[in-house]
């Protein structure tokens, strides 16, 4: 097991490894074999407020370096990730029970995010704006927002830590991570070991592992924080983003989805099975954009249908340790009993399964549901786990209204031989992104990630990171004498 399981559980503040002064301590397992991997005291609300002390401090100094000093920082960080790149896939594997693939998958995407804050740290710009008053210059900068709180979710801790960490950081700013209860190693403290390695100055980025059991609404309350980047289930999004707004923070919210995944008449079968069993099954299926619905004409659903059962049949169930393994635990036993009572939901409701997998502590075997009713509610909810719900549709206006048929609107997918068709069926989509001819888990550096309805609020990456993460200010110049009117 790795050492970073003895080493890393504590708090990191102001530039220092401690224990946190709670009552109690947060356990770390492994949730395919229920193995302790670390314990660690939680902060209390005092070590909160250390935290974002910390950050503030650290920030106002950290603002005035030269972007390209601050480049550095992440050249060196990327340099670490790739360095430690064993150890880290060990830690995905055992806390989050990533398989290798999926491990493979998050590091890459972490390293590009890390390539792309090497050229965010350059990227504000300030503008002159034109004025109606004679004489007068209005500048207009791009400064830092101070301080930003981050609070990343469980199934890609290290890449969604990163992924708000490592750009705010770029662009000047202090932040406090708070990682997900079950992911405080690889989606905390992992994260500061990388920047401390790196060389990133004490007390800019601190990391609390704690409970809202023992500090209440305190890191989104905190009067430092500007902004909170939140990423985690629509139902706490909505509290965290209510706390925010009381306080007049800004809010990032990346929340929960349904996807679907439509096939139309005139798809490549094969290439969109392949597509759909990808996008549903990734990581046990505990990916927000993952096709909780595959949408099939009525055409070709039979021959669809098979492929589909014989592939999810074919994927290998088990330690995600083994590379060959497709299918790992999900993340807990409160997880695994919620996609059982899911599956079983369904079939009291009508549905048939062409496949009913097992349940075995928080091994969840894949599931495929047909003939669930149009009017269920379980169409219309994110379900965070390996259960499939393939649907037959009539005509591609019927696809469309099936698809819109959910308060998400995070990512989706259609297959079709027709591209422009394809186009057209994605505008026609109430959701922030959308792919023609692919699957429905996709992820860039420069494009736009987040959603509509109750998706989210906001995007990140690329450009829009910069909006999220810096704030305008106007500061005029009077070159003439103005005119007072008294």
């Amino acid at each position: 097991m790795s050492s970073y399981f003895t080493d890393l559980a504590q708090q990191y503040i102001g530039g220092e490894w401690r224990p946190g002064s709670g009552s109690w301590d947060i356990i770390d397992f492994n949730p395919y074999d229920d193995a302790k991997l670390a314990s660690i005291t939680i902060a209390t609300v005092d070590e909160v407020d250390e935290a974002y002390q910390a950050a503030q401090a650290a920030q106002k100094e950290w603002a005035e370096v030269n972007p390209y000093a601050r480049r550095a920082v992440f050249e060196k960080a990327l340099q670490v990730i790739e360095e430690r790149e064993q150890e880290i896939t060990e830690v995905i594997i055992a806390e989050l029970g990533g398989t290798h693939l999926k491990a493979g998958f998050e590091l890459h995407l972490a390293k590009e995010f890390l390539r792309e804050s090497i050229q965010l740290a350059l990227r504000p710009e300030g503008r002159i704006l034109p004025s109606p008053v004679d004489g007068k210059e209005n500048r207009l900068y791009r400064v830092p927002v101070g301080v930003v709180g981050v609070i990343s979710p469980f199934n890609f801790p290290f890449l969604l830590s990163i992924k708000s960490v490592a750009p705010a950081l770029a662009l000047g700013n202090g932040v406090v991570l708070k990682p997900h209860q079950n992911t405080p190693i690889a989606g905390g403290t992992l994260v500061a070991k990388v920047f401390e390695e790196a060389g990133l100055p004490g007390g800019l980025l601190n990391v609390v592992v704690t409970d809202i059991a023992e500090i209440g609404d305190a890191f989104i309350e905190h009067p430092v924080p500007k902004v909170i980047s939140f990423t985690g289930s629509d139902k706490v999004g909505r509290h965290v983003a209510t706390v925010a707004a009381q306080n007049f923070k800004r809010t990032i919210l990346e929340l929960g989805g349904n996807s679907a995944l439509v096939v139309l008449d005139d798809a490549d079968i094969d290439y969109a099975v392949d597509a759909a069993v990808f996008s549903r099954y990734v990581h046990q299926g505990q990916v927000c954009m993952a096709a909780n619905r595959v949408l099939v004409d009525r055409s070709i659903q039979a021959e669809f249908t098979e492929k589909f059962v014989t592939k999810v049949k074919s994927l290998k169930v088990g330690d995600p340790s083994d590379p060959q393994t497709v299918i790992g635990p999900v993340i807990n036993s409160s997880q695994a009993d919620s996609l059982k009572s899911v599956v079983e939901q369904a079939l009291a409701e009508g549905a048939t399964a062409l496949v009913h997998g097992a349940t075995t502590a928080n091994l969840v075997e894949p599931s495929v549901l047909t003939d669930v009713p149009a009017d269920s509610a379980l169409l219309r909810q994110e379900v965070f786990g390996p259960v499939a719900f393939l649907i037959p549709f009539d005509g591609e206006e019927e696809a469309v209204r099936s698809v819109n048929d959910t308060p998400y609107g995070l990512s989706g997918a259609v297959h079709t031989g027709d591209i422009e068709r394809g186009v057209n069926f994605a505008k026609q989509i109430d959701t922030g992104m959308f792919h023609v001819n692919d699957g429905t888990v996709h992820d860039e550096p420069l494009v736009p990630f987040g959603g509509e309805k109750h998706s989210g609020i906001g995007r990140l990456n690329g450009e829009t990171t910069v909006d999220a993460f810096t704030t305008q200010k106007w500061i005029s110049v009077q070159h003439k004498r103005s005119f007072f009117p008294f």
